[in-house]
């Protein structure tokens, strides 16, 4: 029998935090706070866009996914467990690192290395929100 190894990876993105574990060998199995990610994400397109890194990488079914997720709503979970994944997979590449099909590559050039630092702007004093000001009145 295979040895089972474990990979992980920690993603951010606004408000949330993901802890990702790859399960290898796998069945392409994602399990998004104990429930299947299918059951968790309410789009299709949010399933689509935190598999991407898999998919660029040919990865679909080598990998059980493991996710635990706070924060945020469900497409600043996404990008933080889309960063996670990414992260997990450069970890359990660290050792192809100098070959030409090094997954490090692939994923940079798709954009999933670098994590999206936009978060909310805070309120300031005397506006309604972080820039909207007072509706102006002349009498």
């Amino acid at each position: 029998m295979a040895e089972v190894r474990k990979f992980y990876g920690t993603g951010r993105r606004k408000a949330s935090i993901a802890k990702v574990t790859l399960v290898a060998p796998g069945t392409g199995k994602i399990t998004v706070n104990g429930r299947d990610v299918r059951e968790f994400m309410p789009y299709e397109t949010n399933v689509m866009d935190l598999m991407q890194p898999l998919v660029a990488t040919n990865n679909e079914k080598t990998f059980d996914v493991e996710v635990k997720v706070n924060g945020g709503g469900f497409t600043g979970q996404t990008g933080a467990i889309r960063l996670g994944i990414t992260r997990a997979l450069l970890e359990y590449d660290k050792d192809n690192e100098a070959k030409e099909d090094s997954y490090r590559k692939t994923l940079k050039r798709a954009g999933f290395v670098t994590r999206d630092p936009r978060v909310k702007e805070r309120k300031k004093p005397g506006l309604k929100g972080a820039r909207r000001a007072p509706q102006f009145s002349k009498r």
